[in-house]
């Protein structure tokens, strides 16, 4: 029977030199190889990571952490955050000087010229920061937000916004979902559509963020270099993504 197994990218996919190490590269072949099928499941949207789909030849993927899900180079599900949601929290974060990055599927654009804290958080992912457009979201479908805020300042924004989901992903940073989103929904999305049973479901992960995804997959399998309380949520544990991990793990679960 042909599994379905998803990836996550950050200290999965990708090393800590943010590259794919060719053991994974030639594990995501020997998968396709052996008939399964392959995506990735990510916070990030899909202009951020369009390289790594092209270098893995993956065409299904999870993104903006379950808000915007393709299979097979189609769109299954949309799920934007309302505009005037988006409009409500702009004005409230810049009274803050809490800046904002509106992001969909095409681009991302920001509201402020330059803030400190866009330049030490996204600079963590290698992307070039963004141009400034404070009306992006006015005219496109906006699938997730970046607030930036210490973390002694999320405690507003959860009890002001409670239509909305906040995930942090970086000391400055959290992730704004529309509320239920999450990796976990857009992964149940994909695989009811792919009409995949339960047990051939598969995720690899290593972050707070793939918490849900783990939890949600009846095969869960977290990177050497998770952290303890991740490492305790999943059914498997392989080695670190710097010492080959992706390749031992689909190895441990006999995938290839």
């Amino acid at each position: 029977m042909n599994k379905l197994i998803f990836f996550d990218i950050d200290g999965t996919l990708l090393d800590h030199d943010k590259k794919i190490p060719p053991a994974t590269k030639e594990a995501v072949n020997k998968l396709r190889e052996n008939g399964h099928e392959v995506a990735i499941a990510t916070g990030r949207g899909p202009f951020m990571f369009k390289d790594i789909r092209e270098e893995l030849e993956i065409d299904s993927y999870v993104s903006f952490n379950g808000q915007y899900v393709v299979r097979k180079g189609e769109v299954i599900y949309a799920n934007p955050i309302h505009t005037d949601l988006v409009k409500q929290l702009s004005v409230d974060a810049l009274t803050r000087e809490n800046p904002i990055v509106y992001m969909d599927h095409e681009g991302m654009r920001t509201n402020t010229e330059y803030h400190a804290y866009i330049d030490q958080s996204i600079s963590t992912l290698r992307l070039e920061l963004p141009e400034l457009d404070p009306d992006y979201f006015l005219t496109r479908n906006i699938y997730q937000c970046l607030l930036f805020c210490t973390e002694d300042q999320e405690k507003h924004y959860e009890e002001q916004y409670k239509d909305l989901k906040f995930v942090r992903w970086h000391p400055l940073s959290m992730d704004v979902l529309p509320k239920g989103g999450s990796k976990a929904e857009g992964i149940s999305r994909y695989i009811q559509l792919s009409e995949t049973p339960e047990d051939d479901v598969y995720a690899f992960g290593d972050a707070l963020n793939d918490l849900e995804m783990l939890r949600r997959v009846k095969n869960s399998v977290a990177m050497g270099n998770a952290d303890d309380f991740i490492k305790k949520q999943a059914k498997h544990v392989t080695k670190p993504v710097d010492e080959d991990g992706i390749w031992h793990g689909l190895r441990m679960l006999g995938l290839i």
